[in-house]
């Protein structure tokens, strides 16, 4: 069906809206709705209880009105922060324009459905790698400064931050104060973490709350609040209940503390143990220090003892020493080979005196050479190498004369040359 068409000619009356609106809302018909009841009022002597229905995940909420005894599921009466599943109608009444629920039938979410519920929930978020210790991160040694998330005034803001500043004395804290059960904790908590991830100085976010019933930690283990630590980038500490409760907030969290003061001590170092540590590794460091100078000192020691350096000119002497009598030994060796080729030489001097050409034409003799075709000289050796009239060079020990050769007959019939 289209929408009339409605102008600033021809608005429609707010009769006409507000029947338009409920014709819709009662098309919905009945639905069951799961939330948790707060703000029950039902006079003695009325015929209608009126209550509101939250979300126990968003900060959202519904009236619902319903008969008296409804009110009671069994034997217990429902009380504010009960989660409980009605059957009821949307209903628009005209004369006020608001929307409200009509409840037909109640049921209280006992304790073993609850349970239940969270251990589907648990199983989902581990499927997911919510609770992979992969993911985790540790927190800072020492934060700059904590952000707590706790109720207003409790046992357990004063537990993390008593045992913390007791520890370290100038720890800095964030402190927002929330409510820790009942329908609005989990929006709270939720807004509050966001302005914690936010802050540049924040380096870690504690969720801290003390013991109580199933009923009163079941906010710890909404799937909004588990997905908004999961998906926060500083550091989570989970501090919830004592140490059997366990809430599915402490598997998605970075840590898990058994309880506020838990939280409180390891949030933080504890100074004096620091304190004992720095003086404990100084007095290492001065120990280390103290022994390698003396090694080194020794070792110092041990090289200005050797020789090389307690006599430093000594060994450059004695060498000086051994390097000159070498020279000595080699001077003494070249002038004995000097003398030795030198006498060799005027022996062999000596002998080519003896044997050679002057020695012999001292003695009387003489060379006679010719010049043969070429004009070369050569040694006359036979009366028949020259002709007579030949020009002869006649070589005598003081000089040379020359001469010419004539024949003459000899008694044996041979020639001669004069």
């Amino acid at each position: 069906m289209s929408t009339p068409q409605t102008s600033p000619e021809e608005p429609w009356p707010v009769r006409t809206v507000a029947r338009k609106i409920a014709e819709w809302v009662n098309r919905l018909g009945s639905v069951w709705i799961e939330g948790q009841v707060t703000q029950i009022s039902a006079r003695p002597g009325t015929s209608t209880a009126f209550l509101t229905l939250r979300d126990p995940a968003a900060d959202v909420s519904m009236t619902v009105t319903c008969a008296p005894n409804l009110l009671r599921t069994g034997e217990q009466r429902l009380a504010d922060g009960s989660r409980v599943v009605l059957h009821a109608k949307p209903t628009f009444y005209l004369g006020r324009g608001t929307l409200s629920l009509r409840a037909s039938e109640i049921r209280a979410v006992g304790i073993g459905e609850l349970l239940a519920r969270i251990e589907r929930l648990r199983k989902l978020l581990d499927a997911e790698g919510l609770f992979a210790p992969a993911r985790k991160r540790r927190p800072p040694f020492l934060p700059h400064t904590v952000g707590l998330i706790t109720g207003r005034a409790s046992a357990a803001e004063r537990d993390v931050l008593a045992n913390a500043r007791t520890r370290w004395p100038a720890a800095r804290f964030h402190v927002i104060n929330v409510a820790v059960q009942g329908a609005t904790a989990v929006p709270q908590i939720v807004r509050a973490l966001d302005t914690l991830d936010k802050e540049a100085k924040v380096s870690t976010i504690v969720i801290a709350r003390g013991g109580g019933s199933v009923e009163d930690l079941l906010p710890f283990s909404d799937e909004t609040l588990c997905r908004a630590v999961a998906a926060c980038r500083t550091p989570v500490i989970s501090a919830i209940g004592h140490e059997p409760d366990t809430p599915l907030l402490d598997h998605v969290a970075d840590l898990r503390c058994s309880t506020p003061t838990d939280a409180g001590k390891r949030v933080v170092p504890d100074v004096q143990e620091e304190t004992t540590k720095v003086n404990e590794l100084r007095a290492r460091a001065r120990r280390a220090l103290h022994g390698w100078v003396d090694r080194e000192r020794k070792l110092l020691d041990a090289l200005r003892s050797r020789p090389a350096l307690a006599d430093p000119h000594g060994p450059i002497d004695r060498r000086a020493g051994e390097i000159e009598t070498l020279r000595e030994r080699i001077r003494r060796a070249l002038l004995a080979r000097v003398s030795a080729e030198q006498a060799e030489l005027v022996a062999t001097r000596g002998r080519l005196t003896t044997l050679g050409p002057a020695a012999t034409l001292s003695r009387g003799y003489s060379v006679v050479q010719f010049a043969d075709t070429s004009g070369n000289l050569k040694v006359l050796r036979s009366v028949d190498d020259v002709s007579p009239g030949t020009q002869l060079r006649i070589r005598l020990v003081d000089g040379a004369v020359t001469a010419t050769s004539t024949k003459e007959g000899g008694s044996d019939g041979a020639g001669t040359t004069t």
